[in-house]
């Protein structure tokens, strides 16, 4: 489906003629065309401007990735030399994915070193009761029944980022440097003897209501999973730095 500039062509011919015209929650294009920030999600093309065609990225020799800098006007005033592609592609994902908003959120966690909202991700998926059922499926009614089946926890912790180089939570634990985070999901994802886990680890897990499943058989220890570079956890906390001393080689991120 093709957009409009705005929701008025009039308007919108004006908007994309001049950069003082702007509307509620603007982004202003490199080329200089205005935009709605939900109409700009609507797009089905984020390379080039859905209304003059021009392309839109840059390559970042940085990160590897093509970047898309615009300038942002709402509520809280103008943001000018944003790269917006990243979150482009996120909602772009989640629009035809909506089934996986719940892997994404724990991979955000994950990378944020927030092992309480990671926890209760993960609880979530137990308390599947009539109640949440219910929820869900006014959710499938909104997302015009394209949300899919509900992910079990075990799905979650091995959940790998199709749009990240497959990067798994613990990847992003280890590459973030968030030793909560990561001793939660090696408590519930691998196979590491208990004894090598700290009695605050266990008082924390089960503080928040959230411990080992018992049977892992037919699972994947989450410190065999690798990125799309070919890396495990244990190679981006080799990577990583001094903070991971003790982890790596023989240590607890290393398979036996």
């Amino acid at each position: 489906m093709d957009i409009e500039p705005a929701d008025n062509d009039d308007d919108a011919t004006a908007a994309a003629s001049s950069s003082s015209n702007t509307v509620p929650d603007d982004v202003q294009l490199p080329c200089g065309d205005h935009f709605h920030w939900e109409c700009l999600l609507d797009s089905y093309e984020y390379s080039k401007c859905p209304h003059c065609s021009q392309p839109l990225t840059s390559h970042d020799a940085n990160t590897g990735q093509d970047k898309i800098v615009v300038d942002l006007h709402n509520e809280g005033g103008k943001q000018e030399g944003i790269d917006i592609a990243p979150i482009l592609r996120e909602e772009s994902y989640l629009r035809a994915y909506p089934e996986e908003r719940k892997c994404r959120a724990f991979l955000e966690f994950c990378r944020e070193g927030d092992h309480r909202a990671v926890a209760q991700v993960l609880k979530s998926c137990d308390e599947a009761d009539g109640h949440e059922e219910e929820d869900e499926d006014d959710e499938m009614e909104e997302d015009g029944g394209m949300s899919g089946t509900t992910k079990t926890r075990a799905e979650i912790l091995r959940y790998q980022d199709p749009i990240n180089d497959m990067q798994s939570g613990l990847h992003a634990a280890a590459a973030g440097g968030h030793r909560e985070v990561a001793w939660m999901l090696l408590l519930l994802g691998s196979t590491l003897s208990e004894m090598e886990f700290p009695a605050l680890v266990f008082q924390e897990a089960a503080a928040l209501g959230i411990m080992r499943d018992e049977d892992q058989t037919g699972l994947v220890d989450i410190r065999r999973l690798k990125d799309a570079h070919s890396r495990t956890a244990e190679d981006v906390a080799r990577e990583t730095g001094v903070v991971w001393r003790g982890w790596i080689g023989n240590g607890r991120l290393a398979m036996p």
